[in-house]
């Protein structure tokens, strides 16, 4: 059986929640950690017509990106449009869960995934809001399972450097123990100190990816105490932050891009600053609503800012500045349902029975177009 509180944690390993911006609420919104799961939907909004969506196609457990709880609720009334989804969520037994601002900060999230919809390449953090703390992992392993135990740990995500993975230094020696009253040992017997030739095996982990490695070593390793150690490291890890920044492959027109965002995220329209014809090269991007961060752009030296939710005076001192602008709606974080159920179908075989999983083919967006 499969639970909630499963395919959470396996989520978790890529989105952890320590990413969330501290004004966000993200995590299990409604439902029981202990539920069984066996169809998984997601979704960017929970609203009405995505939960009758959810009921019926016998849904269990609905993963979106924004909140459905959000501010404090005083009350939970039936008759409000928000009381009705939570009666109905709870009546039906679907539980839900929210990934806000940390699925938009972490690598392969939103910001991401609009990047590489939109050909830009090369692409950094635009504004770091997170480093990665750093833990060297060491392990000892007799030799006979050295090479497993090495492979288990990398594809469980210990080693990453850069752009490389898998990466570790091993040491042979010999390792000394005593079974004693109680135990069931892998090699020796009970009373006598045995002799095994081991390797010390050094990784380097990010912090949230603590539990998941270690679980994952303690499966393949044989002994039935690992000894390990866990040392803090001064060295930092990746920055992790608000938006993104890079490069088109070739210069563009702002006209023709605007183009290419429209075919690229399926959209019928848009609003653009900036005279079409300026040529356009280095371009910032942020998911969701991010007027905020127009200044942030322009100082990264980008030609063109794309965003949503953008308001008059915002978008005239933009122009002032000399930073074209593409607002192509808040909706199109959506490419989170691709991102997110392609995620868990890679990782599915870590959970302990498989599960189904689909996207919402309920469209959230408010606005028509004509």
């Amino acid at each position: 059986m499969t639970t909630v509180k499963q395919v959470v944690k396996l989520f978790e390993q890529w989105v952890p929640t320590d990413l969330a911006e501290s004004w966000d609420n993200v995590g299990l919104q409604v439902g029981d950690k202990n539920q069984k799961v066996e169809k998984v939907m997601i979704t960017l909004d929970v609203i009405d017509s995505v939960v009758e969506e959810a009921i019926e196609n016998k849904v269990d457990f609905i993963i979106a990106h924004h909140p459905l709880l959000f501010k404090g609720l005083k009350e939970i009334n039936f008759s409000d449009p928000k009381g009705r989804v939570i009666q109905k969520l709870i009546q039906h037994n679907i539980s839900v869960y929210a990934a806000h601002t940390n699925l938009d900060v972490v690598k392969g999230g939103v910001n991401d995934l609009l990047a590489e919809k939109l050909e830009i390449e090369n692409c950094k953090v635009l504004l770091p809001t997170v480093e990665d703390d750093l833990f060297k992992f060491i392990v000892y392993v007799p030799s006979t399972h050295i090479e497993n135990v090495t492979n288990v740990i990398g594809e469980a995500g210990a080693g990453y450097i850069g752009e490389y993975s898998h990466c570790s230094f091993r040491s042979k020696g010999e390792g000394f123990f005593k079974p004693l009253e109680g135990t069931n040992p892998y090699i020796g017997e009970q009373g006598e100190i045995e002799q095994v030739e081991e390797y010390k095996l050094e990784t380097i982990i990010k912090k949230y990816q603590i539990s998941h490695v270690l679980q994952s070593a303690k499966k393949a390793h044989p002994y039935e105490e690992m000894a390990y150690d866990l040392v803090p490291l001064a060295n930092k890890g990746d920055l992790q932050g608000i938006g993104r920044i890079g490069k088109l492959k070739q210069p563009v027109s702002l006209e023709k891009y605007c183009e290419l965002v429209k075919e690229k995220l399926q959209i019928p329209s848009l609003r653009f600053v900036g005279d079409p014809q300026t040529i356009i090269q280095k371009v910032a991007i942020l998911g969701g609503s991010g007027k905020g961060y127009i200044d942030v752009a322009k100082n990264a030296g980008a030609d063109l800012y794309i965003t949503g939710d953008l308001t008059f005076h915002e978008a005239q001192d933009a122009e002032q500045a000399g930073l074209c602008l593409i607002d192509p709606g808040h909706h199109v974080e959506e490419v989170m349902k691709d991102g997110v159920r392609n995620y868990l179908l890679e990782n599915i075989d870590a959970l302990p029975e498989k599960i189904e999983i689909e996207i919402s083919n309920h469209s959230t967006d408010p606005f028509k177009y004509k």
